[in-house]
C-alpha cells in the first residue's frame, strides 16, 4: 500500500478570479511541482459588480459556497503550505474588506489582494514553467474576468509587466448585456479594447519580443474553438478570429450559440473576451500566438516554493529598493541588527519567524523616504511602501511595512490601531527605538545593559547608567519618547541599572 504524501511535500493555492475560483494542490518533487488535485468554479464574482463599485448578495453568497467547498479540501494544510490571491474584482470592490473577512473564516488561510503588475509577475512565472526553456523574449497576454495582464518576459524573468481594466466578464456585460450578438456590438468592444491597448503599445511594440502567448481561459477557449471548427490551425490568429465573430453573429444571441470546442460555462462571456483578443492583435501587430498551460495559480505555486527554497521574490525586490531609493546600507545594517535584537527581547524564545521577516524588511527600508524630502521622511518611506509595485508583496503585507515604517518616528496616536495586531507592534516598537540609538548615524557602541520588556501598562527599557551618562543625547532622545507613550495612555520606563 502507497503511503499518502508528506504534508510537507504539498503546495495550495487558490485563484479568487474575476470569472472563475480555482484551487490547485500539488506535490513538490525536487524542484517541481506535480498537480495532485484542482477544482474550478465558475463564479462569475466581476459580474456581481454594481454600478456603485459594491459586490451584490448573490454573488457573495455564491462565492463563499464555493470557498467553503474550498476549505474543506485545504484541511489539514498549514499556513505556508498555502496562497490564496484576489484579484481585479477584489482590488476595486469596495464592500471587499467585508467580504474577505467572511471568505477567509470559511477557507481557514488569508488572502492577498495582489496588484496588477505582481499578477502580471505570477502570470509570466506560470506560464514560462510549462513553456520550453529557450531564451527568446515572450508576449505573455492574460484576458481575465475584469483585467488583462501583459507581459514581456525571458525563460523564467518577467522584464516589462503591465495590467489593463479589459475582461471577459466586464467587457461582455457592457457590450453584450442583453446577450445580442451583431457588428456594431463588436465594432464598439473592439475600439473600446483597442483605446485601452494604445497606452502600452510603445513598450510592446513587436521588436520587443519574438513569440506570443496567451494563457488564461478565454486564450484556450479561443484556441479550441479555432481549431475544432477550422477556422485556424494549432494557434490563434487575427483571421480565425475573424471567422468566430462573424459565427457568432450569425448565430444573433447567446442564448442560441452552439459552437464545437466552446463549453457552456464559457458562452457568456466569449464575446467580450473575443473582443479584446482581436484588439490586442490589432494593436500589437500580431500574427498569431501560442498557448500556454501555465498561469496564476502555477505562479503562485512556483512562488511559494521559491520560499521554502530561499528563493522569495520579496527578498528581491527589498534588494532593489534599496538600490532604488539609495539607502544608505550602513545605517540600515545597524539598524536592521539592533531592532532584531529588541524584536527577539519582546518575542521571547518562540519568536515567530513572520514578524521577523516583516521586521527585517521594514528595518532595511525604513528610510527610502529621504530621497523625496528628509522633512517626514517616515511619512514619504510610508507611503511609497503603501503604493508602490512591489512584486512578490501582497497588498495586505504592503499595508503592514507602510504602517511599521510610519511608526518609526512622531505621533504615537497614529500608530496604535498597531499595537492590537499579533506581531505587528513588536516589530513597530524594536524599530521606533533601534532608530533612537543610531540617530547620530554612527557605529555607537551600545551599553553592556540592554533590556526590552513588556509590561501591564506599556514598555520597559532597561539600560547601562553609565552609558546614559556618557551619551546625553540619546538620553534626552529617551526622556521625549516616554512623552510620547505618556499622550496615548501607555507607559515607557527607562530603568537605569
Amino acid at each position: 500500500m502507497t503511503s499518502p504524501t508528506p504534508p510537507h511535500d504539498v503546495l495550495a493555492t487558490v485563484d479568487l478570479g474575476s470569472n472563475s475560483f480555482r484551487l490547485q494542490v500539488s506535490r513538490v518533487v525536487e524542484d517541481q511541482l506535480y498537480t495532485l488535485d484542482t477544482l474550478k468554479d465558475t463564479v462569475r464574482l466581476g459580474a456581481g459588480l454594481n454600478d456603485d463599485k459594491t459586490l451584490d448578495d448573490d454573488t457573495q453568497e455564491r462565492a463563499l459556497a464555493c470557498l467553503a467547498r474550498f476549505g474543506e479540501r485545504l484541511r489539514g494544510l498549514g499556513p505556508k503550505q498555502v496562497r490564496v490571491v484576489g484579484t481585479n474584482t477584489l482590488r476595486v470592490a469596495k464592500n471587499a474588506p467585508a467580504f474577505i473577512a467572511r471568505a477567509e473564516t470559511l477557507l481557514g488561510f488569508p488572502i492577498e489582494i495582489i496588484a496588477g503588475r505582481e499578477e502580471a509577475r505570477l502570470i509570466y512565472l506560470g506560464a514560462a514553467h510549462s513553456l520550453p526553456a529557450t531564451k527568446e523574449r515572450r508576449l505573455v497576454v492574460d484576458i481575465g474576468g475584469g483585467s488583462t495582464e501583459f507581459i514581456i518576459g525571458s525563460q523564467f524573468r518577467a522584464l516589462v509587466t503591465e495590467s489593463l481594466p479589459l475582461g471577459c466578464v466586464s467587457y461582455s456585460r457592457r457590450f453584450f448585456a442583453d446577450g445580442k450578438l451583431n457588428r456594431s456590438n463588436f465594432q464598439d468592444a473592439i475600439m473600446a479594447a483597442r483605446a485601452e491597448v494604445q497606452r502600452i503599445v510603445h513598450e510592446y511594440r513587436p521588436e520587443e519580443w519574438q513569440l506570443a502567448v496567451g494563457t488564461s481561459g478565454t486564450a484556450r477557449a479561443l484556441r479550441d474553438a479555432l481549431e475544432i471548427n477550422d477556422y485556424s490551425a494549432d494557434d490563434i490568429t487575427l483571421g480565425g478570429m475573424e471567422q468566430l465573430k462573424n459565427e457568432l453573429i450569425r448565430f444573433g444571441n447567446l442564448k442560441y450559440v452552439n459552437l464545437n470546442g466552446l463549453k457552456a460555462d464559457r458562452v457568456p462571456v466569449i464575446a467580450g473576451g473575443l473582443a479584446i483578443m482581436i484588439a490586442i492583435f490589432e494593436e500589437l501587430l500580431i500574427d498569431k500566438m501560442i498557448v500556454a498551460e501555465g498561469a496564476l495559480r502555477d505562479g503562485v505555486l512556483y512562488d511559494l516554493l521559491g520560499r521554502h527554497r530561499e528563493k522569495d521574490m520579496r527578498d528581491t525586490t527589498v534588494a532593489q529598493f534599496k538600490r532604488r531609493y539609495h539607502v544608505d546600507l550602513a545605517q540600515s545594517q545597524r539598524v536592521t541588527a539592533l531592532a532584531e535584537r529588541l524584536c527577539g527581547m519582546l518575542c521571547g524564545v518562540e519568536c515567530d519567524p513572520d514578524t521577523l521577516k516583516r521586521l527585517q524588511w521594514a528595518a532595511r527600508l525604513h528610510e527610502i523616504g529621504l530621497t523625496i524630502a528628509h522633512t517626514a521622511y517616515h511619512k514619504h518611506s510610508a507611503y511609497i511602501l503603501q503604493n508602490a509595485d512591489m512584486p512578490g508583496f501582497s497588498k495586505r503585507e504592503q499595508a503592514t511595512l507602510a504602517s511599521i515604517v510610519l511608526g518609526q518616528r512622531g505621533d504615537m496616536g497614529k500608530m496604535m490601531s498597531l499595537l492590537s495586531e499579533p506581531g505587528h507592534w513588536q516589530a513597530m516598537v524594536a524599530l521606533r527605538l533601534a532608530v533612537l540609538f543610531y540617530r547620530s548615524r554612527n557605529d555607537v557602541v551600545l551599553p553592556d545593559v540592554l533590556e526590552l520588556r513588556q509590561t501591564s501598562r506599556g514598555f520597559e527599557l532597561t539600560l547601562d547608567k553609565a552609558w546614559l551618562v556618557a551619551n546625553p543625547l540619546t538620553a534626552s532622545a529617551f526622556k521625549q519618547e516616554v512623552k510620547q507613550w505618556d499622550n496615548v495612555g501607555f507607559t515607557l520606563d527607562i530603568v537605569r541599572a
